[in-house]
């Protein structure tokens, strides 16, 4: 399937991505966690990245002007139409060459083996099917290509894994369709990428949410 069938299957699936409510709550949330450390950990996640990139679930776009000035382009994809708006008012004013354009995990729009680097930031609890997303990275990635990620993940402590569990159904519902019990990091690997480098700790992006255990890491495409 070439890049204009692709987008065109994205742009019909996306309605299935729309959460305008949620959006709207997700910009603030996003602003105040950057403020007190979210910002930081962006930096950390696209440092040192090289090369074309696709980033899947850019959101508002808030990674954008982390990127270094080795990048020589970003794909940005993002299905929901508030915060794509958002994003692509973010690319204008980004350092490096952002392009926005509608799509989805599911059917990235890109051609297999396009892009060096992929970038994955507070979007694989979201992802309808997790192991079909990391397959689609997997296929646009050349051999060798990178998965940056920074992640919320479950806990490691059996007690707020289980709680995190019996919180899911609804937190999923009221959250945009996020999961906060998915083991990602497992996910990744069983996904044939190689972790290279992780960083697992506690952040709380608002005072309202007990602090979940996040990660920032580095994966090599096998």
């Amino acid at each position: 399937m070439g890049r204009q069938d692709t987008a065109m299957t994205t742009m019909a699936g996306t309605k299935d991505f729309q959460h305008p409510r949620f959006a709207k709550l997700y910009l603030a949330v996003a602003d105040r966690a950057d403020r007190i450390g979210g910002a930081v950990h962006r930096g950390r996640l696209l440092s040192g990245l090289t090369g074309a990139v696709i980033e899947v679930g850019a959101g508002q776009g808030r990674n954008f002007a982390h990127y270094p000035d080795t990048v020589d382009s970003v794909v940005a994809v993002e299905p929901d139409d508030t915060l794509r708006g958002h994003a692509e008012h973010a690319a204008v004013r980004a350092p490096a060459s952002i392009t926005v354009v509608v799509g989805h995990a599911d059917a990235l729009p890109a051609y297999t083996g396009e892009f060096d680097a992929a970038v994955a930031s507070l979007v694989l609890c979201t992802v309808p099917r997790l192991e079909h997303a990391l397959a689609e990275i997997s296929r646009v990635l050349r051999p060798g290509g990178v998965l940056r990620f920074y992640e919320h993940i479950r806990s490691g402590n059996p007690t707020y894994g289980r709680l995190q569990d019996l919180l899911e159904p609804v937190w999923s519902r009221v959250g945009g369709g996020c999961h906060p019990n998915r083991d990602t990091v497992t996910a990744i690997e069983s996904a044939g990428f190689r972790i290279e480098e992780l960083d697992r700790f506690p952040f709380k992006p608002v005072s309202y949410l007990p602090a979940f255990t996040h990660v920032i890491g580095r994966a090599t495409k096998t």
